[in-house]
Parts: C-alpha cells; sequence; structure tokens
C-alpha cells in the first residue's frame, strides 16, 4: 500500500533524530558521559537495590495468597482484587510518573517512592481486615510505579550513550531477584515469623534505601536534584497524542501487552496455589517453581538484549515466536490427563519467564519511533499493556475459580484451574492479531537500513 509523502515525513524523517538516542535525559544534562566512573556505577545500584526492593514488595503477595485469604476470610475473587488494584495504580502512574521525572528529577521521585513502599508495607503488616488492606496495597503499587522509570533515567543520566542498553538490560534483570527474596524466604518467613512480623521486616529494608537514596543518588555527575521545566496541559496532550499516532509505539504497546502477563500473573498472585491446590505439588516445590521462573528472566535477559540490537528488524518477529512457545507449552499443560509431571510444569515456568523480558522488546520499538522529546511519554504507554493484560487476567482467574468452586472458599480444584487458566487464550489471540497489524504497519515506514544502520549490537 502507498502512503502519500506527507505520511513518511510525519512518521519516518521526523522521529529519526530521537532514532540516534537510547533514552531521553532530563533538562539540564547537556551531554552524555563518555566513561564509566566508580560514581556511576554506585548511583545505579542504589537505584537499583530500591528497584529490587519494589519487585520483591509487588511479588510478596504471591506466596501468601493462601494466607491471605485465611487472615481476611475473603473469596477468590477477592484475593485478586488485591493485585488487580495494584496493577491497576502501577498502570496507572506510569504516564504522570514519567511527567514527575522529567519535572522533579529522579532523585525526588525515587525516594518518594521507596518512602511509599515502606509505609505501605508497613500498613498491609499490620493490617486486619480487607478494606485496610486493600488500601495499603493502593500505596504499594503507587510507590512501585515510582522505582523502574527513575532507575531508567539515573541510567541514560550517568553512563555512555552506547553501553545503556546493556545497563538497561541489566537494570531489569537483576531486579528480578526482588521476585526470587519473595517466593523462598518469604515462604519462610510466613511460616515460622507469622503474617505481622514477616512484612514488617520486609518493609523495615525501605529504610534503609532511603538513607542511602539521601547520602548517594544525584540526578546528574554534575547535579544533586535537576528540576525541569513546568508543563502545560496543552504540552502533555499533544506529546500523548503524537507518540500514539506512531504506529511503532502502537507495536511496542501490544509487544509488552502479549508477552508478559503470564509471568506477571503466576508471580504476582496465582503461581503458588495454582501449583499447589491445581498441580498437587508441595508448597516447597511450588515456591521452587516460582524461582526458576525468576531465574529464566534473568537469564533470557541479557540474549534477548543481544538479538535486538543484531537485529532490531526482526524484534516483532521474535515477540511473536516466544508468545507462540508460550501458548503450546500452557496448551500441553492444560491438556494433560491428570495432573501434570513436575518436569513439564519446569519447562512452563522457562519459557513463561522469557515472556517477561520480551515485554522490553516493546520499549526498544517505541524509542526507536519516536524522537528523543517523546521518548518518556511514548514508554509510558507501552508500560500500560503488560500490566492491563496482567489485571484482567488477575481478576478473571479469580472470578472463574470462584464459579468453578463447588461452595466457594479456597478450596480449589484442578478443573477449577484449567477453566481459570484457560482465559488466557483470549489475551493471547488479542495481542498476536494487534502485534501482527501493528508489524505490517509499522514496517510501511521504518527504512530497514537505517533502523538497523543506527541501532548497533549490544557490545
Amino acid at each position: 500500500m502507498h502512503h502519500p509523502t506527507g505520511f513518511r515525513d510525519r512518521f519516518v524523517n521526523a522521529p529519526r533524530a530521537g532514532w540516534k538516542t537510547a533514552a531521553p535525559r532530563l533538562a539540564g544534562v547537556t551531554s552524555a558521559p563518555t566513561t564509566i566512573t566508580a560514581r556511576a556505577w554506585s548511583v545505579w545500584l542504589v537505584g537499583l537495590l530500591v528497584y529490587l526492593v519494589a519487585v520483591f514488595h509487588r511479588s510478596s503477595l504471591a506466596v501468601a495468597g493462601l494466607a491471605a485469604t485465611e487472615r481476611f476470610d475473603i473469596s477468590a475473587s477477592q484475593l485478586a482484587t488485591f493485585t488487580m488494584l495494584q496493577l491497576l495504580v502501577y498502570a496507572g502512574m506510569q504516564i504522570p510518573v514519567g511527567l514527575m521525572v522529567d519535572r522533579f528529577g529522579s532523585r525526588s521521585v525515587l525516594l518518594c517512592g521507596v518512602t511509599l513502599l515502606t509505609v505501605a508495607q508497613a500498613g498491609f503488616a499490620i493490617a486486619e481486615s480487607y478494606p485496610a488492606a486493600l488500601v495499603a496495597r493502593f500505596f504499594v503499587g503507587m510507590g512501585d510505579a515510582m522505582t523502574f522509570i527513575c532507575v531508567l533515567r539515573l541510567v541514560a543520566s550517568w553512563f555512555p550513550s552506547r553501553r545503556i542498553p546493556l545497563v538497561t538490560q541489566l537494570t531489569g534483570t537483576l531486579g528480578q531477584l526482588g521476585a526470587v527474596l519473595a517466593a523462598v524466604p518469604m515462604t519462610w518467613a510466613l511460616g515460622h515469623l507469622g503474617w505481622t512480623k514477616a512484612y514488617l521486616i520486609a518493609a523495615s529494608i525501605g529504610l534503609v534505601l532511603a538513607v542511602m537514596t539521601l547520602l548517594v543518588l544525584h540526578d546528574s555527575p554534575t547535579h544533586r536534584n535537576l528540576r525541569g521545566p513546568s508543563l502545560s496541559f496543552a504540552a502533555v496532550r499533544r506529546s500523548l497524542a503524537m507518540s500514539w499516532a506512531h504506529p511503532g509505539t502502537r507495536l511496542g504497546f501490544w509487544m509488552h501487552f502479549s508477552t508478559q502477563f503470564s509471568a506477571t500473573t503466576l508471580s504476582l498472585l496465582w503461581g503458588y496455589p495454582f501449583f499447589v491446590k491445581g498441580e498437587h505439588q508441595t508448597p516447597a516445590t511450588a515456591g521452587v517453581l516460582l524461582t526458576v521462573m525468576v531465574l529464566a528472566v534473568m537469564a533470557a535477559g541479557p540474549t534477548l538484549g543481544w538479538l535486538v540490537g543484531a537485529h532490531p528488524w526482526h524484534r516483532s518477529t521474535m515477540v511473536l515466536a516466544i508468545v507462540s512457545a508460550i501458548v503450546v507449552v500452557w496448551t500441553v499443560v492444560l491438556s494433560w490427563p491428570g495432573h501434570a509431571p513436575t518436569w513439564l510444569l519446569f519447562v512452563l515456568v522457562v519459557v513463561v519467564g522469557i515472556g517477561g523480558p520480551a515485554a522490553m522488546i516493546g520499549f526498544d520499538v517505541g524509542r526507536t519511533s519516536n524522537p528523543h522529546e517523546r521518548f518518556a511519554s511514548a514508554s509510558g504507554i507501552i508500560n500500560q499493556g503488560g500490566f492491563a493484560a496482567s489485571l484482567v487476567l488477575v481478576i478473571s482467574i479469580g472470578l472463574v475459580l470462584d464459579w468453578r468452586t463447588p461452595g466457594g472458599g479456597s478450596d480449589y480444584t484442578p478443573s477449577a484451574f484449567r477453566w481459570a487458566m484457560s482465559t488466557q487464550y483470549l489475551i493471547w489471540a488479542l495481542g498476536l492479531v494487534q502485534v501482527y497489524r501493528y508489524r505490517i504497519r509499522t514496517r510501511r515506514v521504518v527504512d530497514r537500513d537505517e533502523l538497523e544502520g543506527i541501532t548497533p549490537p549490544i557490545t
């Protein structure tokens, strides 16, 4: 299909300046560093630790789901509301947080985030009623939303441009250690220390990180705090509209939408109950399975990062292949007569785990489809995709479990879990269709030679 010159000028020529920049910098940062200093690594390490703890708090309910149903005397759909609310807040905060970082700098926003996480998790520890616990998880989601974008901006300010993609991948990969700590150690703490002590100890880590943030973090090598210009409502609306208008931004959104929701749903809430109640695994094995899934995320991240850098034209092909593999393995597990063997569940968590770093491919598509000044708004839009899908799936599984569980309660049956987990197919179908549609539209307006020439392999 032929497009008029104006269409290509709008979507190809205009964004090209942005293709050369791995990530935008805050106002006041005039050039990227040319070398990596020890101070840069220390700033990154503190930011990484804050993000890791945010992932821990986000994932801590995954192994506490059954305990939560007893503590608050709630149904499966009410339990799912915890994670649904947290994901809703996280997704809804992405664009506002990006604008806040532009305005107030990473250091201030990250400090606000770790403070919110600490107070909210402490509130969750002492909550004895369902409404009080919901309020606590609301603020956990808000604090969580303030971490990742801040760390990415710190990376962009402190590291040379050619190293930014690698450090970004390391941030996402190592941050998943928080989910490992939320699996086996949190299972032990809940069993031996009880609900309140386990969550209070987890919350106390934030106090140390808040002090480290104040002492170590600077927004750039030359500024402790950077403050950007105020943005009018009209300017914000125009930036978001232009970002969404580019088919590459939409492609990135649907990539993010399709890849991560299965892993997110298992790690945040339904993985532990599914393995224990649906597949009759021991609690210890369930914890190991969740840990292996996180390790798969960490192992796949650098590999996918290298592939994306070396073959940017085939990013959508990678996503389509990964999602297809996830669908196939889930189909085998759900159709297995009786309980799936343990080895097959290990295959499942490995393949599903690869979907986590695959979601990061969507950000790279957004980066190469938008100019420097629209990168933050495009990233915020894309980051909502996977969490929106996870939100839908979390609540859908809860509703189906309640529907298929005789007499209600938390005595879920394997049959109920098969019905509940099958709701994923609707989301996969929508995501795959949309990725394929916008892959075609994006390729019509992107010059392959230029894309591959200015996006060097990650070294």
